[in-house]
């Protein structure tokens, strides 16, 4: 079973490479504070504490970089408003699917209660919940960066099946929307790997609110 998992994730970090690429691509996230944000160490040697200093150092600007510009067809208002939800974890979750970076999951108030059950069966999530995860990156040379805003919205029931009734949406880290196919990028990857879980991927247990 672990293998068959190791391969999923593996197709779905083929899927997305050049996603994240095209994201990276589009407004680079750069600046002062940006080059100052350094974990001093290679990702494989990174404790929890060490990550929670990357992310404290880059979230002000993150935040900040997301906002910029339009939106299109992103709701501009989810962009702004992530950060009055609750968080589903206590500090960044280890690299593993999103292109293996560190996840911040915010959820918001409709959801939150429900997703924090991490449950892996019998998952009921209500409409109208929306999941944001910010993502950022340290290479193994220390460097950190920040990564792609992550947004999950659930509609209602039937809306949407063939993506479990989910719209899937990406920021760049510079704040430009990004245009992906949702079925294959993002929806596919959901189903084969969290399918049983109503299609959500929750962090790592070691950090999950509650834990």
């Amino acid at each position: 079973m672990r293998r068959h998992r190791n391969m999923r994730r593996h197709i779905c970090f083929a899927m997305l490479a050049g996603v994240f690429a095209t994201a990276a691509a589009i407004i680079p996230f750069g600046g002062a504070q940006a080059a100052s944000c350094e974990a001093g160490k290679s990702r494989a040697d990174m404790t929890e504490a060490d990550a929670q200093a990357v992310y404290d150092c880059l979230q002000s600007v993150m935040y900040e970089n997301y906002n910029k510009g339009g939106k299109n067809w992103i709701p501009a208002e989810y962009v702004k408003n992530y950060r009055d939800w609750k968080l589903a974890n206590t500090a960044p979750a280890a690299p593993g699917f999103h292109g293996d970076r560190y996840l911040m999951t915010w959820v918001n108030p409709v959801g939150y209660d429900a997703y924090v059950e991490f449950r892996d069966e019998n998952v009921e999530i209500p409409a109208g919940t929306i999941i944001a995860k910010e993502s950022f990156d340290v290479a193994e040379n220390g460097s950190a960066k920040a990564g792609p805003l992550f947004i999950m919205q659930k509609v209602e029931e039937g809306r949407s099946p063939e993506t479990l009734d989910w719209y899937y949406m990406m920021v760049s880290p510079g704040g430009a929307p990004v245009a992906v196919d949702v079925i294959s990028a993002c929806s596919e990857c959901h189903k084969e790997n969290f399918g049983h879980q109503g299609g959500l991927g929750y962090p790592v247990l070691d950090v999950r609110v509650g834990n």
